[in-house]
């Protein structure tokens, strides 16, 4: 493990972990609480040092390469293929492709 090398320390709480872990839906034991509220506070860290950074004199780069995006006209050329797309489907109800509930706990 590296050491640290933050100066400033933004604290999140392992409950907080816990909570973004249950709106995720992820269930972890108590060490890898443990070990992701670590390493989640080590990341809003570099952001703190990051922040400290003066970078008055820098000019922006928005791209590191010359690349320029050739982009084509947004034109659909495959109506009518509904019916292809629905028999490829696993389920199918009033001609719609259905899925199951994820929201609330429904469908687990």
């Amino acid at each position: 493990m590296h050491p640290r090398i933050f100066m400033a320390e933004t604290t999140i709480t392992r409950d907080e972990v816990a909570h973004v872990a249950g709106l995720a839906k992820l269930a972890f034991n108590d060490a890898d609480l443990d070990q992701f509220t670590t390493q989640l506070g080590d990341i809003l860290n570099i952001f703190d040092t990051l922040s400290e950074v003066n970078t008055d004199d820098v000019i922006p780069t928005y791209s590191v390469t010359e690349n320029v995006n050739h982009l084509r006209e947004d034109v659909a050329n495959n109506w009518n293929q509904k019916q292809e797309l629905l028999n490829n489907a696993p389920l199918e109800a009033a001609d719609l492709i259905k899925v199951p509930a994820i929201l609330n706990g429904e469908g687990e």
